[in-house]
């Protein structure tokens, strides 16, 4: 290292711990980042700061207005523009001593293996289940640690993930939830101090690996509830049956993890254009509205999400999803009746409650108000 990086490094270099050859370890290691988003970016910005050698970063997604609450990699001035292009630049900014590698690419069965081996650490800050199981088995495969976080509202798990000495995610999590159970961030929400910690957390546990030092959470799940300030650690076991880690794997090989969580395609509102459930785009909802056709038009989100933006103006009614069923006497089958949420999800289950109940002249609004926003009325707000 040279005068200025150990002048850089220098609250590092006097701790014992770490010292010259700690800054070393890391100066020669490398990560790869999955996802550039709201883990991604205290991820992100610790590693570099810390100064990891060569940092990858695999994304593809732009970043959008929505994202800045949280995603502190990018800023107003990044809107519209690929993530993998502003967190290189803000990370080269951070440490120009840091070797930073874009995998502008969705990572894949087919592409997994050829984009983590080169990696000594992995850290998954994915926010969807095929990734999460795609990223757990490619790195049992490789032998690789994965800094394992996750967050919804307003808690957030940790855990480190390494085969070779401990458990694996599919340990913990066999099987995934079926689709639709667990909201996404997008549904749910997430307060956006939230990622910082446990983005912070999961750099934490890298630069741990990396240098030696304390005890990484393998084997162990720490849990945080930001509403109560409160920690709770449970410990993992390795399952000999686990079909990826244990005795006799059945998994040993990438599959297709779309297949296997259910998820016929990653593109907006797919996951949940059920085959059996009708649809309506918002053009044609509005086109018929227009010409005066008697339709019920009912929100099933909930009553903080109306307040942001609803369809009111078009005679829309608000009833909670969870009161569907208990609200039924409100609606007539002889009508036509059209469901929307934000993205299509919670209105799909809507029309098959009703379906179960005799309904047949009902309908859900493909995409969700969102659809709405893009296709028929750009001026109303957008979360």
């Amino acid at each position: 290292m040279g005068h200025e990086e150990i002048e850089r490094y220098s609250r590092h270099l006097i701790m014992p711990e770490v010292g010259m050859t700690g800054q070393r370890r890391l100066k020669n290691a490398s990560v790869l980042m999955i996802g550039a988003g709201g883990l991604g970016s205290p991820l992100g910005l610790y590693l570099a700061a810390a100064g990891v050698g060569k940092i990858g970063i695999v994304d593809f997604d732009v970043v959008d207005t929505t994202n800045l609450q949280r995603q502190v990699l990018h800023g107003t001035k990044d809107v519209g523009r690929p993530k993998i292009e502003s967190a290189a630049e803000r990370l080269n900014d951070v440490n120009p001593h840091v070797e930073i590698v874009p995998h502008e690419v969705r990572l894949t069965s087919e592409n997994a293996l050829d984009v983590i081996r080169p990696y000594d650490v992995v850290v998954d800050g994915t926010d969807n289940f095929p990734t999460r199981y795609l990223t757990n088995d490619a790195c049992v495969l490789l032998g690789k640690p994965n800094v394992y976080g996750s967050i919804f509202r307003f808690e957030g798990q940790v855990s480190v993930f390494d085969a070779r000495h401990g458990p694996c995610y599919r340990c913990l999590f066999r099987e995934p939830p079926p689709p639709g159970m667990v909201p996404s961030c997008a549904e749910g929400g997430v307060l956006g101090v939230l990622p910082g910690i446990i983005g912070a957390l999961q750099a934490l546990e890298t630069i741990k690996l990396i240098i030696g030092r304390g005890e990484p959470l393998i084997g162990r799940l720490l849990l945080f509830d930001a509403l109560a300030i409160e920690w709770r650690t449970l410990k993992l076991r390795k399952n000999p049956e686990c079909p990826v880690c244990g005795t006799n794997p059945t998994v040993t090989e990438l599959i297709d993890y779309l297949e296997f969580c259910g998820v016929p395609s990653y593109e907006e509102g797919a996951a949940e254009d059920h085959a059996d459930v009708p649809t309506i785009s918002a053009k044609e909802l509005h086109e018929r509205l227009e010409r005066g056709d008697t339709i019920r038009v009912v929100d099933v989100r909930e009553p903080h999400e109306w307040e942001i933006v609803n369809l009111a103006v078009y005679g829309a009614d608000l009833i909670p999803l969870d009161t569907l069923l208990e609200r039924l006497p409100e609606l007539d089958s002889a009508e036509e009746i059209v469901f929307y949420c934000q993205t299509g999800a919670r209105s799909a289950k809507a029309l098959k409650q009703l379906r179960d109940a005799g309904f047949r002249k009902v309908w859900n609004l493909r995409g969700g108000i969102r659809a709405w926003q893009k296709e028929v009325d750009p001026s109303l707000p957008r979360y």
